[in-house]
């Protein structure tokens, strides 16, 4: 490999994951913790080892993440989704299994704004007729 760190962002919902990947045994550090311990008792461990599992590259990789925003679950979809664009940088041919099982699509899905006149994004204020 020419470079030993390769960087990439993922976003889901208003959750960034800025992440760096290097060359070593699989740890996975989130914001300066293990992501045991980040991601406590709703551990999204399937979710970020997925890209790993997919293009063969289980226990190659160290991921160093900053997580922003957003809920526990949206950083899990966010930290999978820049993994899987740092290993796209590291290498092309990671694209086309990545690609089949969606991994590279960012799920652009966030909360609607609030209208004014309106209670919520769509809920109305009941309408009365006296």
């Amino acid at each position: 490999m020419a470079q030993d760190r390769f960087y990439a962002t993922g976003k889901r919902k208003s959750a960034i994951a800025r992440v760096w990947i290097t060359p070593g045994t699989g740890k996975v550090i989130v914001n300066e913790m293990d992501a045991t311990v980040y991601f406590a008792g709703m551990f999204k461990g399937h979710k970020i080892a997925k890209p790993f599992q997919i293009t063969e590259t289980a226990e190659q990789f160290d991921v160093m993440a900053t997580l922003r925003g957003g809920g526990k679950s949206a950083q899990a979809d966010a930290l999978s989704h820049g993994i899987s664009k740092a290993l796209l940088s590291v290498s092309p041919e990671n694209r086309i299994p990545l690609k089949r099982s969606g991994f590279l699509t960012r799920d652009a899905r966030i909360k609607e704004r609030k209208k004014y006149g309106q209670k919520a994004a769509r809920a109305k204020f009941q309408f009365s007729k006296r």
